[in-house]
This record gives C-alpha cells, sequence and structure tokens, in this order.
C-alpha cells in the first residue's frame, strides 16, 4: 500500500516535488490536515502558520515549474519557538516573550527555505530550552506521540513530538546540553547536534552561548544529512561560526560499518539503568559488532564532572543572556512605581521557576568571591573533559553510548531538580567539548505497569567537524536494524 503523504520521509517528499508526481501545497495540506487531527492531544505546536505556508507552497511550486530543483522542495518543517521567524510569534515558551513579534528570520532557517523547506509552525519547548521534559513551557503542554502520558523530552520536545507524531516532516531545535538528543530518543527519531560552531546561531534567543547549537530531529539519517547540508556553514553575522568548508554528508552514506572502531566508555555503565534498559544498550554494542564494527574500551576519566561543570557554565551565561529581558527593551512589562520595581516585578511574572532557579545558580557563580571558585575551575574541568575526547579519538573513531537514561517518563515523575539534570549525564560531556553527537533509535522497552512499547536512543559522538562519518555510521546501524519502523505512535500514522 502506498503511504500517504504525512508518513513520506523528507527525501520522497522532496523527490516527488522535484519530479512533479506531487506538488509542495499537497505535502503542506497534508500536513496541516494532520495538524488538525492530532495537535489537540499532542500539543506539538504554539503557533500554527497555515497561511504562511500554503502560500509559500505555492511559491516552492512556481520555482520547480520553473526548472528549480531545490533539496528540501516542499517539505514541511516545525522551527523549535526560540528562533526567529519574520513576522511570527517567538516566545521561547515563557510568558515574558508571549506577544514578542520576530522582526526578521534565524540564518538556520532561512537556509532550510531556501532549500525548499516549508515553516508550518512554531514548537514548544521548556522555557527558554532549559528543562529535559518539556514540561517548564509556560505555554502549553506537549505529549510523547508513543505514550501520551509521558513526557517527549526537552528541551525540543515539540520539534520532536512534530515529527514522531507525522506533523511534519523534518524539525529543527537546538541542544546546549542534550535538548535535541534526548527527545530524539524518547520520541523515536534522528536528534543530531552537529559540532559547535558548524550552524549559524544567529536569531536563535540564546540560553548559554558557548553551548547552543542548532541541529535536526527527523524520522531518517538520510533527512537529517539533508537538513544539515542545506543550514550548514559559515555566517558573518554569528561571531561564534566556524569559517571552514563543510563536507556534504547527503551522498555517500555508509552502508556498512566494517572496519570502523568504536569506542564503548568504560565510564558510561549501563547496567544501573535497570535490567531491561541495559540489555536494550548491549544488544545495540553487539549490533554494532555484527555489522563489522570493532569495539574497543575507552575511557573518559573527567566524564563524572561533566553535570556540575555544565550546571556552573550554562546557567552562568543564561544569568548574562537573560538579563536583557527586563520589561524595557522588549517582551513583557508590569508596570511599577519605579524602574526597579518594575524590573523586579516584570521578571517575577515572565520568568517561570526553572529559569529563575539557573539565574540565581549563574548569578551566584560569577559573583564576586565566587568567580573564581567555581565558573573558572568548571571552565578548567571543561577543558579537561575534551582532553579526554581527544584522547579517546586517538584510539577510535567513534564514540557509542546511551542518549538517556531511561525511556520517556510519565509526567512529574522528576519533580525535583536533581534528578531531571541527571537526564542529561550522558549528552552533556559532548556538548562541553563541542562535539557532533546524535541519537539513533536503538530499541524498544516497556516500563512495568506500562501497556505502550517506548523507544530508546544510541547515541553516537565524534570528533570534531566529522559530520559526514558521524551520519554515515548512524545510516548504516539504522540500515540494517530498522528499529524505529517496529512500532507506530500511539496517535496513529493516519491520525
Amino acid at each position: 500500500m502506498e503511504r500517504s503523504l504525512i508518513e513520506r520521509t523528507a527525501a520522497e517528499i522532496a523527490r516527488g516535488v522535484n519530479r512533479g508526481e506531487h506538488s509542495a501545497a499537497e505535502a503542506v495540506d497534508a500536513a496541516l490536515a494532520r495538524v488538525g487531527d492530532v495537535e489537540e492531544r499532542v500539543g506539538a505546536f504554539l503557533t500554527v502558520l497555515s497561511d504562511d505556508a500554503r502560500n509559500r507552497a505555492c511559491a516552492i511550486d512556481e520555482r520547480v515549474r520553473a526548472g528549480e530543483r531545490l533539496p528540501l522542495a516542499g517539505v514541511p518543517l516545525a522551527v523549535k519557538d526560540n528562533m526567529c521567524v519574520t513576522g511570527t510569534r517567538t516566545t521561547c515558551g515563557s510568558r515574558i516573550l508571549e506577544r514578542w513579534t520576530a522582526p526578521y528570520t534565524a540564518t538556520a532557517v532561512r537556509r532550510l527555505e531556501d532549500a525548499g523547506a516549508i515553516v508550518i509552525g512554531k514548537t514548544n519547548l521548556d522555557e527558554f530550552a532549559m528543562g529535559s521534559s518539556c514540561e517548564n513551557s509556560a505555554l502549553g503542554v506537549t505529549r510523547n506521540p508513543y505514550d501520551l502520558s509521558r513526557v517527549p523530552g526537552g528541551s525540543s520536545g515539540g520539534s520532536a513530538a512534530a515529527v514522531a507524531g507525522y506533523e511534519a516532516a523534518i524539525g529543527v531545535g537546538s541542544d546546549t546540553g542534550g535538548s535535541i538528543r534526548e527527545p530524539g530518543a524518547f520520541c523515536n527519531v534522528i536528534g543530531f547536534k552537529p559540532t559547535y560552531g558548524r550552524v549559524s546561531r544567529y536569531g536563535l534567543i540564546a540560553f548559554a552561548s558557548s553551548l547552543d547549537q542548532i541541529g535536526p530531529l527527523t524520522r531518517t539519517v538520510e533527512d537529517a544529512a539533508l537538513v544539515y547540508d542545506a543550514m550548514a556553514g559559515y555566517d558573518p553575522m554569528d561571531s561564534t561560526s566556524i569559517d571552514r568548508p563543510v563536507e556534504p554528508t547527503a551522498k555517500g552514506l555508509l552502508e556498512s560499518l566494517s572496519g570502523l572502531k568504536v569506542g564503548i566508555v568504560r565510564q558510561f555503565d549501563t547496567r544501573e539503568l535497570g535490567d531491561d534498559v541495559d540489555e536494550v544498550y548491549d544488544r545495540a554494542y553487539h549490533d554494532l559488532e555484527a555489522l563489522g564494527a570493532e569495539l574497543h574500551d575507552v575511557s573518559l576519566p573527567t566524564a563524572d564532572y561533566g553535570l556540575a561543570t555544565y550546571y556552573l557554565i550554562a546557567p552562568a551565561e543564561c544569568s548574562s543572556n537573560l538579563a536583557r529581558f527586563d520589561g524595557v527593551r522588549y517582551g513583557s512589562r508590569v508596570e511599577a512605581a519605579d524602574v526597579q520595581a518594575m524590573y523586579e516585578n516584570t521578571r517575577a511574572a515572565g520568568f517561570g521557576p526553572e529559569v529563575k532557579r539557573r539565574i540565581l545558580i549563574g548569578t551566584y557563580a560569577l559573583s564576586s568571591g565566587y568567580y573564581d571558585a567555581y565558573y573558572v575551575r568548571a571552565q578548567k574541568a571543561r577543558t579537561l573533559i575534551a582532553r579526554d575526547f581527544e584522547a579517546a579519538f586517538a584510539e577510535v573513531d567513534l564514540i557509542a553510548c546511551p542518549a538517556a537514561s531511561s525511556p520517556a517518563f510519565t509526567f512529574n515523575a522528576k519533580s525535583d531538580p536533581y534528578s531531571m539534570y541527571m537526564m542529561d549525564y550522558y549528552t552533556i560531556p559532548m556538548s562541553l567539548a563541542g562535539l557532533p553527537a546524535l541519537s539513533v533509535p536503538c530499541g524498544w522497552v516497556t516500563p512495568p505497569g506500562g501497556a505502550l512499547p517506548l523507544p530508546m536512543g544510541l547515541q553516537f559522538a565524534a570528533p570534531l567537524f566529522s559530520e559526514k562519518l558521524l551520519l554515515g555510521a548512524a545510516h548504516a546501524y539504522e540500515s540494517a536494524t530498522k528499529h524505529a519502523l517496529k512500532h507506530k505512535p500511539e496517535v496513529g500514522a493516519r491520525g
């Protein structure tokens, strides 16, 4: 039976539009119809841009009829709502920006539009991208399409849920400490964080500037490569952008892992995660070996310091970046008798509990008398973590490890900050080192008392600027194991 347009990959949709087998308008209409069918249950979007998307589809169809061939022609795109898109409400999931309209479009989004993708809406997220579950949004609840009683992961939960629930073919998110990879694992999609500086951050509302990176959420590795190829490259508007040629990744993806040396991190012992989770990862490692990879033990001695290091550096940068939201220049304002009271009232009403917590942690770490003891020492630890990865990659080509310590959990299951922060244990070290990393579906578990199987993700990490190798290896693993295809989302592929 032929699959409906919403079930097709981005590569398939683009090929069909370029060949005249269907139009961009048809692809967008199919996606918007799906949004109408399931969005009340999933809640992936904060803003749906139906009219803009249909107008954009007509323009794409005209370009194709004129002879252009676009790598993402007519592909419906979901954009995390911390990225600017001209004339759209851009909220960061926060009350303080609830009514703010972006005056320009983020470079990464503009490049995807230039490649033919069509933005159909802005997706929900943990407020200012601070969270691991998407529960911290002040503006809506997003549910995991594979079990609506569970979280989609965060902070890019809305984009992951939109792609997993067939509401969009591709999504973009931002990853600071795991915010693309963890929702990718929870929602049975590919979550890919490129090398820091590889994709422009211009138009991304900053959380932690030395860590934030934009990347794709897709249903296949091939689609992730197509999105990356369209987005990546130097941008003079971003001072952290890397001026280095981009190696195309979508063509020539690996079909085998033969000869690749894959490192298994000694410090990441999965036996403590429970028998079912341990079994999934153990089987994944055996699959890598069966596909021709050579497995080697590698050591990351400072990996255990990753969490503490991150939760000093990221809040410190958050404290600095969020100082601009004061009720004066843009965003919501709560009037008061004087300016100081207005600042206090605006920020008290505009920021949620997690954002306030991180601002306070960061401000304390940067304060006089504590800067050297906390922030400077954290930066030194970050350097040691990066050196450990360099030493490991002198022995192996890639590292394989968990993307998350559990499958998606139920709402409010991790109400204390520590247990929530621990969800980033396996993803934070790669972010601190600036490495490219991704999550690819690797198996399923059914939790005690649960009726629905839940997806798990295997994380691959590679040396700096090794996106082609990373995506190639993930494609070979995905093609051989086909874990993502073994179960459909609870909302159903056809709505």
